[in-house]
């Protein structure tokens, strides 16, 4: 059988279990809170991250690294600590301002890398190919502005007329593209 409970008693009873309740929210609330505050204590934040290379200073922001030289900010997946150095020459970003540049590439993670770096730069961007292919694409040589970013066993970046030719493994040729853009803006020879 059930006790029978005056109306005062179950007011108390339920303002008792509104109260633990209250309480036990508080309690995650601050503990989630000090949480929070405990494990920020000692760690760096990406966007305080800072390297310089050869007096030019890159900021880690999230996953890419940028940099301002001038009144252009360059953004790259990678720091130039973080590529190999391929001796060689390429063309400086002040020559591609204002004209059309094209782009075969086998790569989206380093075609992007290209169009994020040369699209205030260049007058248009678009993809073409060097060879015929299968694709609706123009045709273009090493008289237009072309970039051929191809996977390779061979890790190079040569410049060949108005042609870079960009080649790697697959899984480094956005670390490979970036040393060309590095290169092109003058942080490396």
């Amino acid at each position: 059988m059930r006790r029978i409970i005056s109306k005062e008693e179950e007011k108390k009873k339920r303002k008792r279990k509104q109260l633990i309740v209250g309480l036990v929210l508080i309690i995650v609330m601050l503990g989630s809170t000090f949480g929070i505050v405990v494990n920020s204590f000692g760690k760096k934040k990406n966007s305080d991250e800072k390297i310089i290379y050869n007096n030019v200073e890159f900021e880690r922001q999230g996953n890419y690294w940028s940099t301002r030289l001038g009144e252009k900010i360059f953004i790259f997946r990678y720091n130039p600590k973080e590529v190999l150095f391929i001796p060689g020459y390429v063309k400086s970003f002040s020559d591609y301002a204002g004209k059309p540049l094209y782009i075969y590439s086998e790569s989206e993670g380093a075609e992007l890398e290209i169009y994020r770096n040369f699209q205030n730069i260049v007058q248009r961007m678009q993809k073409a190919c060097y060879k015929e292919c299968e694709e609706d694409l123009p045709i273009k040589n090493c008289d237009n502005n072309f970039i051929i970013i191809q996977n390779s066993s061979i890790v190079n970046i040569v410049q060949n007329k108005s042609c870079v030719y960009i080649t790697g493994p697959e899984e480094n040729l956005t670390q490979i593209t970036d040393e060309f853009l590095f290169k092109a803006i003058g942080i490396e020879k």
